[in-house]
């Protein structure tokens, strides 16, 4: 995994292009999920294992 500095992170497609408030997430940590605040890149981040951040995901889809 890169120093967060470095990292590639994306903001969902969702997201709009108006700035708003959203969540970045990273996609080269095997079996997690870093998220980190648009808004505040430079502070701190989370990091959810690979299986709640799916579940999350297909509880926010219904």
């Amino acid at each position: 995994m890169k120093p967060v500095s470095e990292a590639l992170w994306r903001k969902s497609s969702y997201s709009g292009s108006e700035n708003g408030a959203c969540l970045e997430v990273r996609d080269d940590s095997p079996g997690a999920v870093p998220v980190r605040d648009s808004k505040a890149p430079d502070a701190a981040h989370l990091i959810i294992p690979a299986a709640s951040w799916q579940a999350f995901v297909n509880f926010s889809k219904d």
